[in-house]
């Protein structure tokens, strides 16, 4: 669970009569049996009072009482609350009670943390942080907070969660929302039953959400967005203000042009710059050559550092800054190639994205700050080519799973809309493996190994080429391999250089008594190094949809020579799957000596409803099983 009392988790508060005002108590044994079960933490109560005055103060209080049921609930409680020239902690103040809820101890100002929040990618920021945790390992026990903050401005409203998370269960949970009369909010609810009660006093329009009894939900693979999921309340503002510049976000366009307007005219080159420019572009018979060469130029010549002070976190450092001192953040290094292009002759635009391997939807049908990362456009009449200006090593035009296949916000002087960043298909990502592997008479196995991996499959590897030393690397495969007992006896990679990235990894292996002899017979599994380790089971009705971000296709072929004077007594069965989900199928022959085994595993991408999970328990662990289907071989 995620900062589960930090207000970017989510948002939890005021109760009528809170304990720390006087004597109300919550004691554990009044907490109801059913929220208890499969339970880490218990939301007893939890109040979220959004004020907004006018476009420049906005008032947010949060009330909320917790118990933790056990260690693991423990690890997810404390308070972090971030605050910088933007927002403001105008007070905490908190309680700890035991099971039976007597008091324990009161929060002091002086155990309230306040640190820095740079972290190792920033260079400057003035965002802090306001962290506390009571220290307690009595279990179960309860904890009480309150908190007010201030934002200048209305760009960026809270989202209401009650359920943070599956094992986090709901007494209690209540938003209420003030606005000025005429002020237009806007939300978007999910699971929410019903519409917000709306009430009307003195030109102050209150709405109201309210939960109540919410239980532990079951651990599900690949499940839908957790607010698909849980009650969730999103809120988003037409009209805002922030750091003095006003906007709107009431479409997607208006959202678009309000972050166009913010950074016009910082694509400003130095002359020098432009000169170089032109010496790298100007012989070049292509648009890709010109795009190649100047992400080239931008890899070796800038990195990325984050530079957030105020409205730093909107509004990008203009280009003269970035060619000056050759570093800058998201925004900041896309700007810069963005400017590097125009001057090229090439127009292009940021795009507004949400980031993340597991990131992969916004709310399309609600315009707000939804996102967490800028990359660049360079729209064409027949492509579209997209870079990672924060990268040093991507090749130009491939994003990877941080930002591929994903709505983003096209930021245009007339034309801002959602797009769509790229789609790497099954034909991408493909990891395809050539094994030659000797069994000797104990069992002992020699490997040489050939795998090539493309796309989205060389994600994690291409990481780790750039980012670790070799022998760290090392260490991270001496522990990864599905192998009892081995050693690494030669090991390197390649990157190949092909548009959609592919790395060649060659590795040798000896392993120790991998197969099994007993007497005269001898025990082994020809899927040597991809043996699928998911496993499911289907006893419980599936709830959450069924989703696959990412197609791929493994393909290994392996070929084994058998220790002399042995010969197969029993071999695997060839099987073909084929589903909705995708294809697997394996073989085996024999020939001389050698046998041949060829596995292909086929996984498409989609979402599939609950009622397919009955299939999917059947497609994987039918796999799981033959996946370690063993030869037999008798010696003669």
């Amino acid at each position: 669970m995620r900062k589960l009392l930090s207000l970017a988790a989510g948002l939890l508060l005021t109760i009528a009569q809170p304990a720390l005002a006087g004597d109300p108590t919550y004691p554990v044994s009044t907490i109801p049996a059913a929220l208890k079960e499969n339970a880490h933490l218990v939301k007893r109560m939890a109040e979220t009072i959004l004020t907004v005055n006018d476009l420049r103060d906005v008032r947010l209080t949060q009330h909320y009482v917790i118990t933790v049921l056990d260690e693991t609930g423990a690890k997810d409680v404390s308070l972090i609350e971030y605050y910088d020239k933007l927002q403001d902690v105008r007070s905490i103040s908190g309680a700890l009670f035991d099971a039976e809820g007597k008091l324990i101890k009161r929060l002091k100002q002086s155990d309230i943390k306040d640190i820095s929040a740079v972290d190792d990618g920033s260079l400057m920021t003035d965002a802090r942080v306001k962290a506390h945790k009571f220290y307690y390992n009595v279990y179960p026990y309860t904890i009480e907070y309150e908190v007010e903050l201030r934002f200048n401005g209305t760009s960026r409203f809270p989202l209401w969660q009650p359920q943070e998370d599956i094992y986090c269960t709901v007494e209690q949970s209540r938003l209420v929302v003030n606005v000025p009369g005429d002020y237009a909010l806007r939300y978007r609810s999910y699971l929410y039953k019903g519409d917000p009660v709306v009430t009307t006093d003195r030109n102050i329009k209150t709405y109201t959400w309210e939960v109540k009894q919410l239980a532990a939900l079951k651990s599900e693979i690949n499940p839908d967005e957790f607010y698909r999921r849980t009650p969730s309340v999103f809120l988003g503002p037409g009209n805002f203000e922030v750091d003095h510049y006003k906007g709107s976000m009431s479409t997607w366009k208006d959202f678009g042009d309000f972050i166009y307007r913010l950074n016009e005219g910082r694509d400003v080159l130095p002359d020098n710059v432009k000169q170089k420019v032109h010496e790298l572009t100007d012989g070049l018979a292509t648009r890709t050559d010109k795009i190649n060469v100047l992400y080239k130029f931008v890899q070796q010549n800038c990195r990325y550092i984050g530079i957030q002070l105020g409205i730093g976190g909107w509004q990008t450092f203009d280009a003269t800054a970035v060619a000056t001192k050759g570093y800058g953040d998201c925004k900041a290094l896309t700007n810069y190639m963005m400017a590097l292009l125009k001057e090229a002759g090439i127009k292009s635009n940021w795009a507004l994205v949400k980031a993340g391997s597991d990131a992969h939807t916004i709310r399309e049908d609600f315009s707000s700050p939804q996102f967490n990362h800028v990359i660049l456009c360079i729209p064409n009449v027949k492509d579209t080519t997209w870079l990672e200006c924060t990268s040093n090593t991507l090749p130009a035009g491939y994003l990877s799973a941080f930002t591929d296949d994903r709505p983003v916000l096209l930021v245009d002087a007339q034309e801002s809309k959602l797009l769509r960043t790229p789609h790497y298909n099954m034909n991408s990502n493909e990891q395809l493996r050539k094994m030659d592997a000797v069994v000797d008479e104990a069992g002992n196995i020699k490997i040489t190994c050939l795998t090539t991996y493309t796309g989205l499959q060389q994600d994690n590897l291409h990481e780790r080429l750039h980012q670790l030393s070799p022998e760290k690397q090392l260490e991270i495969l001496r522990k990864g391999l599905d192998i009892s007992s081995y050693d690494i006896t030669g090991y390197g990679c390649k990157e190949l250089g092909t548009p959609i990235p592919a790395i060649e990894e060659r590795i040798q292996i000896s392993g120790h008594n991998y197969a099994t002899v007993t007497g005269k017979r001898m025990f082994l599994l020809p899927d040597i190094l991809n043996r699928s380790g998911t496993k499911l089971d289907a006893e419980e009705a599936r709830k959450s949809e069924i989703k696959f971000d990412y197609a791929f296709r493994d393909v290994d072929t392996v070929c084994i020579t058998l220790p002399v004077g042995y010969k197969a007594e029993a071999l695997p069965a060839p099987v073909m799957l084929t589903t909705k989900f995708g294809n697997y199928s394996v073989a085996i022959v024999i020939k001389d000596n050698t046998a041949t085994y060829i596995r292909k595993m086929e996984r498409k991408a989609g979402t599939f409803p609950a009622t397919d999970f009955g299939e999917l328990v059947k497609f994987y662990n039918t796999i799981y099983k033959e996946d370690r289907s063993r030869m037999v071989l008798v010696k003669e």
